[in-house]
């Protein structure tokens, strides 16, 4: 080449160019360490004024002819390659509208000075956006506390409705119930229970006359229940105080008033559900031997008994077949198939009727209700007889 042709002007690559380029340009970090590119000051770049037709090179570049082999790596350059500095450029083609010989290399890069106080500070460019990694941690925890929190109120949650269940299904189990002992004979001071709340209110518990009994003992096992009512417009007693009154008035009224030795019947079922004891087990009651009567406490030509007095008679009548006061294939009567009365009333008598142990002896068109016992044909034993004949005596 001629010495005199004017060679393209050379600017020396500072080395803190070297670097930022290599720090924020992946391409030319590796093209620097497949190429021998050498990092140190004397690096140079060419600017090619695009109207020279001369080939712009390094000012280490070999030149043609020189030994490839030189012992001075600082002036190692690539021996085709190009390299090109655009900037402020627009419409820029690289095609086949110019041609270049060997391998072309295109860097971008900047201020050296600015970048890397850019890179040195954390703020280059190409961070920009990007979340730091303080702050990613912040939020991967603030995530694993918030699905936490999920998690524990889904448990919290899952345990309460699980209680709920739990405590709903044992509610609704039956609970067992220990024998009762009715009469005299159980422990003083309790009320026994015949299950589903159902008390037994003894003779003393609701204010019964001490000497007062009635004139037969019971025989057992009893083979038939008579259902009867109190009647005489007496409106249902709804609870334990109102009922006790209510026994004391029966009471009060059969003796003074009827006539009666006693209280007319073996029990009674208050509205409060308690089962308050008459005659009892051990006494025959006001009507006939061989027979339980039951009364439902009120007026129910009037009004209607309540779902809680037939339960407790349910309780009563099982107690009395388990105890075996009752027949295992006990008949269930109302009063008024045994005697002309409108006791006890259209509202029981619908529902006893439908019983499975209800028996329409006394019906038209059926006999006597115990008249295979040689029960008498009305069923009044302890009533005061209209005629001055002796009352007759328990079969």
């Amino acid at each position: 080449m001629d010495p005199n042709t004017p060679q393209p002007s050379t600017t020396p690559l500072p080395e803190s160019v070297t670097n930022a380029l290599m720090s924020i340009q992946p391409r030319y970090n590796s093209f620097h360490q497949h190429n021998a590119i050498p990092s140190m000051p004397g690096n140079s770049y060419s600017h090619h004024d695009p109207g020279s037709s001369t080939s712009p090179s390094g000012s280490g570049a070999a030149q043609p002819g020189a030994n490839s082999n030189s012992n001075n790596n600082n002036s190692l350059q690539p021996a085709t390659t190009s390299v090109i500095n655009l900037s402020n450029s627009s419409d820029v083609v690289i095609g086949p509208m110019t041609q270049y010989q060997g391998s072309v290399t295109i860097y971008q890069y900047m201020d050296a000075t600015v970048e890397a106080s850019r890179i040195a500070s954390g703020r280059n460019n190409q961070n920009r956006g990007l979340p730091s990694p303080e702050p990613t941690s912040v939020l991967r925890q603030e995530r694993y506390f918030i699905y936490g929190a999920l998690i524990l109120l889904t448990i919290v949650a899952f345990s309460v409705a699980l209680y709920f269940i739990i405590n709903q299904t044992q509610s609704n189990q039956p609970t067992s119930q220990p024998d009762i002992l009715f009469g005299n004979n159980y422990i003083s001071g309790t009320i026994p229970n015949l299950g589903n709340g159902h008390l037994v209110i003894d003779r003393n518990n609701w204010g019964a006359q001490v000497s007062i009994r009635g004139p037969y003992p019971l025989n057992k096992p009893i083979p038939y229940v008579l259902i009867t009512h109190i009647g005489v417009q007496s409106t249902p007693c709804p609870d334990m105080y109102k009922c006790s009154i209510k026994m004391r008035s029966i009471q009060d009224a059969a003796v003074a008033e009827m006539k009666l030795p006693d209280i007319p019947n073996n029990f009674y079922l208050g509205g409060d559900g308690f089962i308050y004891v008459g005659r009892g087990w051990d006494i025959a009651n006001a009507y006939a031997n061989q027979t339980l009567s039951v009364c439902f406490m009120g007026d129910y030509i009037r009004y209607e008994p309540n779902e809680k007095q037939f339960s407790a008679l349910d309780h009563l009548l099982a107690h009395g077949v388990a105890e075996q006061y009752l027949t295992p294939n006990y008949k269930i009567v109302t009063h008024n198939q045994t005697k002309s009365t409108k006791s006890p009333g259209p509202y029981i008598y619908r529902r006893v009727s439908k019983l499975p142990r209800w028996s329409p002896c006394g019906n038209p068109g059926f006999s006597k209700c115990g008249s295979e016992l040689d029960l008498p044909a009305v069923w009044d034993q302890d009533f005061p007889k209209k005629s001055n004949s002796t009352p007759r005596d328990a079969v």
